[in-house]
């Protein structure tokens, strides 16, 4: 009871901490509103950032007005949807800094929201747990460390479900972060204080990771934009994960912003000299401009369901009618056939990251006052060997996919493991081949959407097909929202039904409901290390 009381004390501590950084913020808007009282925030907020970077470069737009403007922004979007979990103060400092020492780097005086997962110096990175309060990072992540050389000031810590194994944002040290469009709806996750910043207009530019759609559903989910990179195409140095070690399934830090330019010059940004010498383990590629500008039509593979979770009728459409749209500009769409989704994802996603039955997952939880989300992850890798055993065999005539998760619940022997990460090699080539077989440039995929309410995803984690293929595949996937939901694909849920027809079909439909005017994404793919292409495809997505 004693423990108990000294935890709850913590997570008292760590909201009033939250919302002393709200004060400050507030606090130093207000000053300088007093200071600077003709400053119109709605135009530079209104700014696309490579026009807003070039203002700020030929001096036509004061460091301080973009930076105020934003802080003013990200408190409202913070008391709105509650996505901001500390203010870093020393960004005023690092302002000043920038204006006596003038212009240099790509996003000189551009304000960046990061994930609270990735190391800043002198903060938390908490991941919603309490063991992790008040243990700030002795150094920043590379990428903050090449943000700030390249001129950007960094200048909050975004929420996170606790664990990031999830696609919801909530956790007990913060609470529940909401989707700005829609506040009973999640913003999405693990990257959702990113989703529903940006999605609300109160930061340009954000640095988030992604293990499983963790940025890509925060962004499908917001309405904006995110590139998903190839695995270790930028580094992962100081960026905390949610199951340590593991290598089946690849994690990948990369940029949400409201539109593709902004992620190009992004990536641009990073992919830079300070970058490959502050972690050598990154190769040495840097962007390249003559693929991203390039104007040659594209060979386009699509699909519009990977026949494991059924898309939502907007869903559908998003895919159609941008096929529509790629073909009237003068590419080409070949239909493409995926199979052995459920595999996949049962064996490659779920095996591969509990291969040691979930151990290290539960450890994390040791002491902690809360299971965020994760109660079924949880419940099952706690349980014995022999009752995993028993009730997949029980449940299979009634819920084979249920069956499939507990079986892939258990512990691995080392020679099982690498024999697991040889067969996704295999998969890997063999996907690769389909690819080179229909020579493709690019992929046209479904995103699951629109936003799921608040709790759903702590339900339907089953439903993480459409983007865990990617990282399992290691490929660039970026999204980009086409459409919103109308009024006819709202009706036509009434039919929905799943392929499996199981309880988790039945959630979905139930989850997908009620959204009309909402957005909904598609997903662009390229193969490996060709983040540039994929970024040249999602560009063309969105300006058709």
């Amino acid at each position: 009871w004693r423990r108990r009381r000294g935890l709850w004390r913590k997570v008292a501590e760590a909201q009033q901490r939250q919302e002393r950084s709200l004060v400050q913020m507030e606090t130093a808007v207000q000053r300088f509103r007093e200071q600077n009282p003709s400053v119109n925030a709605v135009s530079i907020l209104s700014l696309p950032l490579p026009e807003l970077s070039k203002k700020l470069h030929d001096g036509s737009l004061p460091l301080d007005h973009v930076f105020y403007s934003y802080v003013g922004k990200a408190v409202q979007m913070a008391i709105e949807t509650n996505c901001i979990t500390e203010y870093l103060q020393e960004s005023e400092n690092q302002l000043r800094k920038a204006k006596l020492a003038g212009q240099h780097g790509l996003l000189y005086g551009v304000p960046v929201s990061i994930k609270d997962s990735i190391d800043c110096q002198g903060h938390d990175s908490t991941m919603g747990y309490i063991k992790n309060l008040n243990k700030p990072a002795a150094e920043d992540s590379v990428v903050v460390q090449v943000l700030r050389r390249q001129g950007a000031i960094p200048f909050v810590k975004t929420n996170v479900p606790q664990s990031l194994i999830s696609y919801d944002c909530k956790n007990l040290l913060f609470g529940q972060t909401r989707n700005p469009l829609l506040y009973t709806r999640t913003p999405g996750g693990s990257s959702g204080g990113e989703g529903a910043l940006i999605g609300g207009g109160g930061s340009i530019l954000g640095i988030g990771t992604d293990v499983g759609g963790s940025l890509r559903f925060p962004a499908a989910f917001c309405g904006v934009c995110a590139l998903k990179p190839t695995g270790n195409r930028l580094s992962k140095r100081g960026i905390l994960s949610g199951v340590v070690g593991q290598k089946a399934v690849a994690a990948a830090v990369g940029p949400l912003a409201k539109d593709v330019e902004s992620l190009a010059l992004c990536m641009r940004a990073l992919l830079c000299e300070d970058m490959f010498s502050l972690d050598s383990t990154v190769p040495p590629l840097p962007f390249s401009e003559e693929v991203y500008s390039s104007t040659q039509p594209l060979r386009i593979g699509y699909y519009e369901t990977d026949f494991f979770t059924m898309p939502s009728p907007a869903m559908r459409r998003a895919v159609r009618e941008m096929k529509q749209l790629l073909e009237e500009a003068g590419h080409t769409l070949v239909p493409f056939e995926l199979t052995n989704v459920d595999y996949v994802i049962f064996n490659f996603c779920v095996r591969g990251m509990f291969a040691d039955g979930g151990t290290s997952f539960v450890e994390k939880f040791n002491g902690e006052l809360e299971k965020g989300g994760a109660e079924l992850l949880f419940w099952l890798a706690k349980s014995p060997h022999w009752l995993k055993t028993l009730l997949s065999w029980i449940a299979k005539p009634f819920v084979p996919r249920f069956s499939s998760i507990i079986r892939s619940m258990r512990a691995n022997t080392v020679s099982e493991v690498w024999s697991l990460h040889h067969e996704i090699e295999d998969f890997c080539h063999q996907f690769i081949a389909q690819w080179k077989k229909l020579n493709l440039d690019v992929m046209l995929c479904p995103m699951l959407g629109p936003a799921l309410g608040i709790g759903y995803p702590g339900k339907l984690s089953v439903a993480v097909s459409y983007t865990m293929l990617y990282n399992v595949l290691d490929f660039p996937a970026g999204v980009v929202p086409v459409t919103m939901v109308t009024d006819e694909d709202d009706d036509e849920l009434k039919d929905y039904k799943g392929y499996y027809r199981d309880w988790w079909d039945r959630t979905l439909a139930k989850a997908f409901a009620g959204s009309v005017g909402m957005p909904v994404a598609v997903q662009c793919v390229a193969l490996p290390w060709q983040e540039e292409l994929c970024l040249r495809f999602m560009k063309e997505v969105e300006t058709l």
